[in-house]
């Protein structure tokens, strides 16, 4: 492992990321929230200084072409707990405990979602801004943002782009790299533009129309307003809000085919994507179906909340419509249900991810199979094409220790907090990157109130699930630190 060019390549990422972070200044400054400008700028200060001193001990390296794949994934897991650090500083400023204003940087830079606040009125609106922007960028990723920007990565940028999302299968849609970031980039502040003129039509405040849809299309889930969004009691918004999820959940990549180089047969012929509108329609009728009949709801009311809750949930975006947590148990088995799915690979979604769970249904399809034709040969397909046995053994390997992390974690946490819905629908929560569960982490509920030692567990859960297992697996073996 060569540590001079991690040193230089996380210095790099930080200097950019310090001045990023100046950026909420800008809405203290129209807000006349003078004494919030400090924060950002002390944040900004320390993650400059920081980068500097990393490229100072990494020595002159203007390229990073000869970069491994162990470095790579070294350079994505520091990139995200040190900016995540950083991410902190400002919240210390509002009298944020170090241990929850970490929580809430990493939930936030994660795309989870999840919150320690409680009282929403003690916070300027360049504080909610920063939760929103923080989400954004994570959302996409940190690591794809300087890929697209910085030349010094144009080469290297394939090991750290596949390392930072370490999906099933490597796809690109364009020759370089470089050129893939930006056009999935590009895809992502349009859509983001396009959402905060929407909802600002639809009547909600341009502040908290900026701020939601940084949310949106990061599928995060932080809103300035405590209630979420059914807060603000606009059915236009809720829909409008639904559409923008259903495309942060699904690939970038294929969006891209569709919106830019004019391939609508792209998305009929994606298998995955297609799994996914099924999973959302048959969710929401089956919802719908709960919510008109158990709980005498309007017909529109109950497609609207059904379709909202399950593509915020499968997306893992986090959002509320409705205090779900007072639906019926058998409302709540069906949200239950899609935390385990999450978005599409290549999407800004978490979660095991659409995909493998359609593998997983022909996998064992096959065994059916085999065991009654044992001799026969049948491969497993997705988009026609035989999914090689590597990727089928990473997505299996990928599954089994979801589970195992799943199971331990909740475990831990059931004992510290004595309460097991805390420790399983928390841990899943927090490792599908999906934010509130059920009970006193609800949608209207708070993180806040729990064991220092549960949120520690939630962190490591959180980065964990984000970077979708494959660095933290790699990295526990022993030949990942052979030392250069």
């Amino acid at each position: 492992m060569k540590l001079k060019t991690v040193s230089n390549a996380l210095g790099l990422v930080l200097i950019g990321y310090g001045i990023i972070i100046l950026s909420p200044i800008v809405v203290a400054v129209l807000e006349k929230e003078y004494t919030s400008i400090l924060p950002f700028v002390v944040a900004s200060c320390c993650s400059i200084t920081l980068g500097g001193l990393c490229k100072w001990k990494g020595g002159r390296i203007n390229n990073f072409d000869s970069i491994k794949r162990s470095d790579g994934l070294l350079v994505v897991t520091l990139t995200w707990l040190v900016t995540a650090l950083i991410g902190a500083i400002p919240y210390l400023f509002y009298g944020i405990s170090p241990l929850d204003a970490y929580f809430e940087s990493v939930s936030g830079l994660t795309t989870t979602g999840a919150t320690i606040l409680t009282d929403f009125s003690l916070y300027p609106k360049d504080f909610f801004f920063w939760r929103s922007l923080s989400q954004w960028l994570g959302g996409m990723g940190i690591i794809v943002l300087f890929i697209a920007i910085l030349p010094q990565f144009a080469v290297a940028g394939r090991r750290l782009f596949f390392a930072e999302a370490p999906g099933p299968t490597e796809e690109k849609i364009t020759p370089r790299i470089a050129h893939t970031a930006k056009a999935l980039w590009m895809i992502y502040v349009l859509l983001t533009i396009a959402e905060v003129l929407l909802l600002y039509l639809a009547g909600m405040p341009l502040f908290d129309a900026v701020c939601n849809s940084l949310s949106t299309m990061a599928a995060g889930g932080f809103s300035p307003h405590p209630q979420s969004i059914m807060g603000y009691g606009n059915p236009s918004v809720v829909w409008i809000i639904t559409f923008f999820m259903f495309l942060a959940g699904s690939n970038f990549a294929l969006q891209y085919r569709f919106l830019v180089q004019l391939k609508p047969k792209s998305l009929l012929k994606n298998d995955e994507f297609m799994f996914y509108v099924f999973i959302v329609v048959v969710l929401s009728v089956a919802l719908c179906g709960f919510l008109f009949f158990g709980h005498d709801m309007s017909l529109e009311k109950s497609m609207r909340d059904s379709l909202f809750q399950v593509v915020s949930i499968l997306t893992t975006t986090g959002f509320s419509s409705a205090d779900f947590a007072l639906w019926l148990v058998s409302a709540q088995v069906v949200l239950m249900t899609v935390m385990f799915v999450g978005g599409c690979a290549g999407s800004a979604g978490g979660g095991i991810k659409v995909v493998r769970i359609l593998f997983v249904g022909r996998y064992l399809k096959r065994e059916i199979a085999q065991t009654l034709h044992p001799q026969a040969v049948l491969p497993i397909k997705i988009d026609r094409t035989t999914v090689p046995d590597n990727i089928q053994r990473q997505m299996i390997g990928f599954l089994l220790f979801y589970v195992c992390l799943l199971v331990a974690s909740g475990l831990i946490v059931t004992i510290i907090e004595g309460d097991a819905s805390i420790g399983f629908i928390g841990t899943a929560a927090t490792i599908g990157n999906i934010g509130p569960g059920f009970g006193e982490i609800g949608p209207m509920g708070s993180f806040g109130g729990l064991a220092a030692s549960t949120k520690v567990i939630f962190i490591i859960d959180m980065v964990v699930g984000r970077l979708e297992l494959i660095p933290f697996l790699v990295m526990l073996h022993r030949d990942f630190w052979g030392v250069k």
